[in-house]
């Protein structure tokens, strides 16, 4: 590294010194005096140094008109014959005390200096082992240099017990919130009103409690076309012609949606417009789509099933099912006075006092203890 500096630091002394002379009047230009550098530091011995001590000579000095710039060239002409000579003498004395092999050695010794003062300054930077990705890291960039994984010393819990607790904090944040930041939100509460009629528009959010959802921003368009104002008749067939397959024909409601923009309310611009567009095309008479029929292919009828009208709950049944209770509860009584009512639990009662007077006493023989240990001892 040094060896480049040197180089780069003797070009840019050398060049600098060279600069155009610009004055505004003639100055006697002064000589220069050899230069003595104050350093006791000795340059290195290297190939460079060896290949300064053998560069050729420089070249003779000679005076080129043509290089001076125009203000120098504008102030030599105006000089008189013996001052042009003495301008001449003094650039060719900077350019021999410039190119003196004294100074360059100066020079260099300068800038090898710096050199030596800078590489002492900047710190070394000591090579970084390489560490082992461990086995979560297999395969990935180890940007943060965690390293192998630790061994469990059972001083923690699992992955699975920290995802619970992130969410037991997360429903604690919750009722928190529930228990001291909504009853505040009552004093902003304001009675529901029924939408007028000349708001026949409903639109439907959706909302994932903070959480980052990719529909979120989607935004659900409803309306009737019968609840739409200052529509004809024509003019709302031609509007159902219009949006297609997103008209319900059972309900007469057309369904659209957005979720193109990056926030809902730029969705809902979208579908307000649209809105507005189609009503503009429904009114203009210039076609009214006369000759395209309605078209209901894409909507699948599901079949109602009605309730039958005989089983309907009526007055006239009402009465003719109470007289038929009355009747019933009388024949129930004249059975029971004339003993031909059965009751159910005391004939069961009956039959188990038969079954258990019918079965015979068993007599209880004690089992016999200790005769297979005796025959066993026997044999």
């Amino acid at each position: 590294m040094a060896a480049p500096l040197n180089r780069l630091g003797l070009v840019v002394l050398r060049h600098s010194s060279r600069r155009p002379y610009r004055r505004k009047q003639w100055v006697r230009f002064p000589y220069h005096r050899p230069f003595h550098s104050t350093s006791t530091f000795h340059a290195r011995e290297t190939d460079d140094d060896d290949s300064s001590s053998r560069r050729a000579p420089p070249e003779p000095y000679t005076f080129n008109y043509s290089s001076l710039d125009p203000e120098t060239r504008h102030h030599y002409d105006l000089l008189s014959p013996e001052e042009k000579t003495q301008f001449q003498n003094d650039e060719k004395a900077a350019y021999e005390h410039m190119t003196s092999p004294a100074l360059e050695s100066e020079l260099q010794g300068l800038v090898s200096q710096a050199v030596y003062d800078i590489q002492r300054d900047i710190p070394q930077r000591e090579p970084r082992p390489r560490i082992t990705p461990g086995l979560m890291a297999m395969g990935e960039v180890d940007e943060q240099g965690s390293g192998e994984d630790d061994e469990f010393d059972g001083d923690d819990i699992s992955s699975i017990a920290h995802g619970e607790l992130e969410q037991h904090r997360e429903i604690r944040e919750y009722a928190r919130i529930a228990a001291w930041e909504m009853p505040m939100l009552g004093k902003l509460a304001k009675p529901f009103e029924l939408p007028s009629k000349d708001k026949p528009l409903r639109f439907r959010y959706t909302t994932y409690m903070g959480e980052t959802h990719p529909a979120a921003k989607k935004v659900v368009l409803e309306f009737c076309t019968r609840d739409l104002p200052d529509l004809t008749e024509a003019q709302r067939i031609k509007l159902v012609k219009l949006v297609g397959v997103r008209y319900n024909p059972e309900t007469d409601l057309v369904k659209m949606s957005c979720e193109m923009f990056e926030t809902q309310a730029q969705n809902k611009r979208y579908l307000g417009d649209l809105v507005d567009t189609l009503m503009a095309e429904a009114k203009d008479a210039t076609d009214m789509f006369e000759d395209v029929p309605l078209d209901f292919r894409h909507h699948k009828w599901k079949p109602k099933l009605e309730f039958p009208e005989k089983w309907k709950m009526t007055q006239q049944r009402k009465e003719q099912l109470e007289t038929n209770w009355r009747q019933k509860a009388l024949k129930d009584q004249e059975r029971e006075e004339a003993g031909q009512l059965v009751d159910g639990p005391k004939v069961i009662e009956q039959m188990l006092e038969t079954v258990a007077a019918r079965r015979p006493a068993a007599a209880t023989v004690p089992p016999p203890r200790g005769q297979g240990r005796q025959r066993t001892l026997a044999r």
